[in-house]
């Protein structure tokens, strides 16, 4: 197989990826019921629109619907998600943790590269995101 026709059907892969799960979550987090009890849990002071900006704001730069955005959880892990979204080392990627790194910039003035941990989850992304706010 030459590099050209591999290449055509990666593109051609990566193109029925997503048209069949573009825009939803991985199945395991699609699958749940809404999560914003346990967000409200988290985060007693924090408001329900504070709550839901920051997680518009995580779904945009992973290019999920808006409506997936109570299907997760503060305890998610950050790289569980990506690495959910491509199982497999050979998929390239749409560049979402470098565009989630852009977008909290803007919108929070948080520099991502200094928080991230591959254990990093989006709890403590958005305690971050609320300290920031409040000093």
């Amino acid at each position: 197989m030459s590099k050209s026709t591999a290449f055509i059907l990666l593109v051609i892969v990566c193109l029925v990826w997503s048209v069949l799960f573009g825009g939803r979550l991985p199945k395991q987090f699609h699958a749940r019921s809404c999560q914003g009890r346990s967000w409200r849990n988290a985060f007693p002071s924090a408001s329900k629109q504070e709550i839901r900006e920051f997680l518009i704001v995580f779904i945009n730069a992973f290019a999920f619907s808006k409506t997936e955005k109570l299907k997760l959880n503060p305890n998610d892990k950050i790289l569980q998600i990506y690495q959910a979204r491509y199982p497999s080392q050979l998929m390239p990627d749409a560049l979402e943790l470098e565009t989630l790194a852009v977008d909290l910039e803007k919108k929070y003035c948080l520099n991502f590269e200094r928080i991230w941990s591959e254990n990093l989850t989006l709890g403590e992304l958005f305690t971050h995101v609320q300290l920031g706010h409040k000093l």
